[in-house]
């Protein structure tokens, strides 16, 4: 489920790079590479019968996105004791905070810190990370001798899309899930204000406007903390709304998800764009969010609990995991779920927005893989990690649901994702319009030519960190109405842009999925 997602809590700095190499029928990457040919220090000898030798106890330190869990030390301590029991290993978990991991998260990875493992996601830039050497590089020997159930288990197509040119840095989620982003509401100011149901941008922008007007003490709208450059409203009003879809959401670039050509364009110089700046100028003229948005902390998931705020964006896991919450806690307000593109297609996510990575320098890269394989596929210490303890934080319903208990959200909220399978149990308090959405977003699922594609960006790093300014200079104000003359603001980011190179990063990814999709007729 994605809670940052998420899905929950997207501070956003999201992937920036990769090219799949040429999918191959086997699983293996070239072993022939001085990159390949890395290996993780021995942390398990194999004695001459073939078994793994785990009489050393080891300490696996695990980096996670989000926040210490209330309860992490009496969950994790029965996690360790199972761990402990199967491969003589336990895991102690470092957090970094949603309103600080994008910083931290880059930084602990170029200061080579000691650490096992790492929440890795194509959101949080796993192939740029992957391209820089903060992961190690995951060998077919390495995946079936210390991970033989996932090597099992995982569908071939997961480790395909986990490839960085042609090689395996990470342990992919293995369970689907939707990406595609939706808001959550006050259903009782909607209904206050006698407003139209909200299913449609322009139907939004009247809930907002009405409530910025009448609604003292409540936003309209918060975004997520770090969420600027093409942030959850632009991936529903550019890319869900017009069918198209983002190469990385950090540069301005996307193509058709319908266009067997697979052109890529600079959605800076779309009329598109320029229509959803206008409609959010109107919005913030209209005092649709704060005026210090740019500089707002806020949990913005908790200002809704706390009805500081009348909506914000985020995918469905997310958004009815809040929704599942709040009517459990009986809220005093009326919430529900909006689907503002209800007629365009719907796509699913790769199997590289969760997972789990090794880092480059781990000294127990073979104890952590085998952690990794139990976390995956072993219930009993799955259910351990996900949940938490059954009995305290939440109630098994059948083999395959679960029902929060009252101590449930001390134990939620971080990357714990990283280990999604199909073991992973649904919430059957789940809201019931979340469920019917997914259930009709499954039935429409749209696969496309570029579905697999990734864009290595090593020939124009430059480039792209120059493109990534101007977004943060020039595009920022624009996505929320602080430049008072649209149409010379535009101009400006426009040409600011060309100036950074990004017809060069264009002709690069154009030139990858020529080539890509070359392959594909073959």
């Amino acid at each position: 489920m994605l809670k940052r997602k998420g899905m929950a809590a997207l501070a956003f700095v999201l992937s920036t790079t990769m090219v799949l190499g040429a999918c191959s029928s086997s699983k293996s990457s070239d072993s022939s590479s001085p990159e390949a040919s890395k290996a993780p220090a021995a942390s398990s000898a194999t004695g001459e019968t073939g078994a793994i030798d785990t009489s050393k106890p080891v300490s696996l330190k695990m980096v996670f996105v989000g926040p210490k869990p209330v309860d992490y030390d009496t969950v994790f301590a029965e996690v360790n004791k199972k761990l402990r029991e199967k491969i003589n290993t336990t895991i102690d978990g470092e957090f970094l905070d949603w309103s600080d991991w994008a910083q931290k998260y880059p930084l602990k990875l170029a200061a080579n810190e000691n650490f096992d493992m790492i929440y890795a996601a194509n959101w949080a830039s796993y192939n740029d990370q992957a391209l820089k050497g903060g992961f190690l590089e995951l060998t077919d020997d390495l995946l079936q001798k210390y991970m033989p159930q996932t090597w099992k288990n995982m569908p071939q197509v997961n480790w395909d899309q986990a490839k960085v040119n042609g090689k395996l840095y990470m342990v992919p989620q293995n369970r689907g899930e939707s990406v595609e982003k939706l808001i959550v509401y006050r259903e009782d100011l909607r209904k206050k204000y006698n407003l139209p149901e909200i299913n449609s941008p322009e139907a939004y922008a009247t809930y907002l406007k009405t409530i910025a007007a009448s609604e003292k003490g409540v936003t309209p709208f918060t975004p997520e903390t770090g969420d600027w450059k093409l942030h959850n409203l632009d991936r529903i009003l550019l890319k869900q709304k017009n069918n198209w879809n983002m190469l990385d959401f950090d540069l301005p670039v996307g193509f058709k998800i319908d266009d067997p050509t697979g052109k890529i364009f600079n959605v800076y110089e779309t009329p598109e764009f320029k229509e959803l700046v206008l409609y959010y100028k109107d919005l913030a003229d209209n005092n649709a969010w704060s005026k210090n948005v740019l500089n707002n902390k806020n949990d913005h998931q908790q200002d809704f609990k706390e009805g500081k705020t009348a909506s914000i964006t985020h995918n469905l896991g997310t958004l009815g995991s809040i929704v599942t919450e709040m009517r459990r806690n009986n809220s005093p307000f009326e919430v529900a779920l909006a689907d503002i593109t209800p007629d365009k297609k719907k796509s699913q996510a790769v199997a590289t927005q969760n997972g789990v990575a090794i880092h480059a320098t781990s000294k127990n890269g073979e104890r952590a893989l085998m952690a990794l394989d139990l976390l995956q596929n072993d219930k009993e210490i799955h259910d351990l990690i996900m949940y938490g303890i059954a009995g305290t934080h939440y109630e098994a319903v059948g083999d395959d649901k679960y029902k929060t208990l009252e101590k449930g959200t001390n134990y939620t909220g971080f990357s714990n994702w990283g280990f999604n399978s199909p073991l992973n149990r649904d919430d059957s308090a789940f809201p019931a319009e979340g469920t019917a959405l997914t259930d009709k977003w499954n039935s429409e699922i749209y696969h496309y030519p570029l579905e697999t594609f990734v864009f290595d960006n090593s020939k124009v790093k430059t480039q792209v960190a120059n493109v990534s300014n101007v977004m943060l200079r020039y595009g920022i104000p624009l996505e929320y109405g602080a430049v008072q003359d649209v149409d010379k603001g535009l101009a400006d980011l426009q040409k600011q842009v060309k100036a950074a190179g990004i017809d060069a990063i264009i002709a690069e990814i154009q030139k990858q999925v020529d080539e890509f999709l070359a392959k594909q007729a073959k």
